[in-house]
């Protein structure tokens, strides 16, 4: 019987694939992507074509370019000269030919940056925590990893992958962990992996108390500064630069395609550990590297976010701002101490419901955040205010959400 006669048995592939996505929806969390077009250089002003004839204009509420550094002409004039210099592609892994002198030249600055010996590249901020955690507790041998229960699904894949043991530590609760590094074999090579900035909650680790245990349980540090760097330190080295922790940390992770602007993520670390990354992590090795347009265009934004404060100064005046208008009208904002503003919902369905009454009738768009980058029950939108948003815009956004909370007749703030 050939296998592709109908009347041969077995699984039915449709309706296992159907019934997955039908769970979603029963749940209230498929998810919807938005069709837009940004305007260059008019950010946070874009173009929909969701649900109706042609463009129709919006303001992004949730873009994680969070200084409108994609949007910055020193960004786009470096990447137009790249791409008029060398062309569009890397032209392969780094180590058949795409080791480009931009590459080169960007590693250099990131080292800079966070006062490291070296840095490398990857092409997202997901490969690079993926390859660096997998591979590092590999070579290790025994490795035990502790994971902040908060970490990023990335952090946690390259966790499970380096097949190593895993001890998960209540967030940002630095006695669960001292308890288990104290339970563990001192002998036993460790490793604690944890972010500056948890992008969903908008609060920070206590990075000097960390490092404080790292040190008297002589265990290895890895901060995830993804949703930290260009916005936080005297030159935007993330909270490890403003906290002045950045030389007790072991490695830094950091991303190009959030305060940056453009795309790609990286490490800074040690020459040593550097060289053991780059010559032992699938995830670096057999990839095409980042296309030299994209690495210029990043040069270009780490350099002016090395010099400028103005951006950083922009972002966190807005996100103040915006916090107190949500407090003063009522809406159950979150207290976060970052550029983050989370405004809780609590239900998937309400979640979308209020997106979708946003952007199709008051031309604001902020997605929902549901399960599983947030825990069920705690369904948020959430808002990053970024230098470009003026108090008219906070206005009429604040006026369009308590007009839809009183509509839907959701709960408001105590």
């Amino acid at each position: 019987m050939g296998h592709n006669d109908s009347t041969a048995p077995g699984v039915d592939y449709a309706r296992v694939f159907s019934s997955a996505i039908d769970r979603l929806h029963a749940e209230g969390r498929y998810r919807v992507f938005i069709d837009i077009l940004r305007n260059r250089g008019m950010f946070p002003n874009a173009r929909c074509f969701a649900g109706h004839n042609g463009p129709k204009p919006i303001t992004v509420w949730c873009s994680n370019d969070y200084l409108a550094m994609g949007q910055h002409p020193k960004v786009i004039a470096a990447m137009e000269e790249a791409l008029h210099d060398v062309g569009a592609g890397s032209g392969g892994t780094r180590n058949i030919g795409g080791n480009t002198h931009y590459h080169v030249d960007l590693e250099g600055e990131l080292a800079d940056l966070h006062g490291k010996e070296g840095a490398l590249l990857f092409t997202s901020g997901y490969v690079s925590n993926e390859a660096t955690l997998s591979t590092l507790a590999k070579v290790l041998p025994g490795c035990i990893v502790y994971s902040d229960e908060l970490n990023h699904a990335s952090m946690i894949a390259g966790i499970r992958n380096s097949g190593c043991e895993k001890r998960v530590f209540r967030h940002n609760d630095l006695a669960h962990l001292e308890e288990l590094l104290a339970a563990d074999d001192p002998a036993v090579p460790k490793l604690i992996a944890f972010e500056s900035v948890y992008s969903m909650d908008g609060d920070v680790a206590p990075l000097h108390a960390l490092c404080d245990l790292a040190d008297k349980y002589n265990a290895l540090t890895y901060l995830d500064e993804v949703h930290a760097v260009g916005m936080y330190g005297p030159r935007g080295g993330g909270i490890s630069d403003r906290d002045e922790a950045a030389h007790r940390l072991t490695i830094i992770e950091g991303t190009l395609g959030k305060a940056f602007g453009v795309m790609g993520g990286y490490i800074a670390a040690d020459k040593m550990i550097i060289d053991v990354i780059r010559s032992y992590a699938p995830g670096f090795i057999f990839t095409t590297s980042l296309s030299p347009v994209l690495v210029a265009g990043a040069l270009a934004s780490v350099r002016h976010l090395k010099a400028s404060s103005s951006e950083r100064d922009g972002q966190q005046a807005a996100a103040a701002t915006l916090k107190a208008m949500m407090s003063d009208a009522g809406l159950p904002v979150m207290d976060t101490t970052t550029h983050i503003v989370p405004l809780m919902v609590g239900d998937p369905v309400k979640a979308k419901k209020i997106s979708d009454i946003l952007l199709a009738e008051y031309g604001v768009y902020v997605q929902p955040i549901n399960y599983p980058t947030v825990p069920r029950g705690t369904e948020r939108l959430r808002f990053t205010p970024g230098p470009a948003h003026d108090e008219g815009m906070m206005r009429e956004l604040v006026d369009a959400l308590v007009e839809i909370w009183g509509r839907l007749e959701l709960r408001r703030a105590a």
